[in-house]
């Protein structure tokens, strides 16, 4: 059996020695009252971006799911496992979040597949392609609105319209837009530049990103 990373090994020292020890009280806390976020993110697996460290967030503020390229399905009961809708329906109905960010990002592996299936290594299942499929139609939406555009613009113009496919998909969710029209629930885009550290949202009456 290989051993576990040593250097996940000293890192975890580390954490417990820098961070849980000071903050063990809280800690406490958190296992014997549990969480309570009023903040949900959908962020993408993309090891270079980290809701937690982007927000400075402590322990039990934010409630946060990633997947490929930060995308919400549609919502749809048929088959057996929906792993983004379960934290969903657990956010907004069991935890009453207040506010649920869609967070994508620059440089998008996914996205990147959405534009084209031999950008990425697949398997005869072809997982990755299947799971992209969401962006379908806005892939052709930016690929007829930018037929002129280099790679890299149509690649942001994906990315950024995966954000807005994935709030539009939300809104599917009965649940959600329920509490979003009684207003007790916010839905937000964002996007992070991965080279600039730079965070756009998404201003919701005029379809575009804004910088923070």
């Amino acid at each position: 059996m290989s051993s576990f990373p040593e250097t996940l090994t000293d890192r975890f020292r580390r954490f417990k020695h820098r961070h849980f020890v000071p903050n063990a009280d809280q800690y406490e806390e958190l296992a014997r009252y549990g969480q309570s976020p009023e903040v949900m993110v959908i962020s993408c697996c993309d090891s270079r971006v980290d809701p937690e460290t982007i927000f400075t967030a402590m322990p039990g503020e934010m409630f946060v799911v990633r997947n490929v390229a930060n995308l919400v399905p549609p919502y749809e009961t048929g088959g057996k496992y929906h792993g983004v809708s379960t934290a969903i329906e657990f956010a907004v109905m069991n935890l009453r979040v207040k506010h649920l960010i869609i967070m994508g990002h620059s440089g998008c592996g996914g996205v990147k597949a959405a534009l084209d299936q031999s950008a990425a290594i697949q398997t005869e299942a072809m997982f990755i392609s299947r799971w992209m499929s969401m962006l379908d139609e806005a892939r052709l939406r930016v690929l007829a609105s930018h037929q002129m555009s280099p790679t890299a613009e149509k690649l942001k113009a994906l990315e950024l319209e995966g954000i807005k496919n994935s709030i539009a998909n939300l809104r599917t969710f009965p649940f959600v837009k329920k509490e979003e029209d009684k207003g007790r629930l916010s839905l937000h885009g964002a996007y992070f530049d991965i080279a600039t550290g730079e965070l756009s949202v998404l201003n919701h009456s005029r379809g575009e990103f804004f910088a923070l």
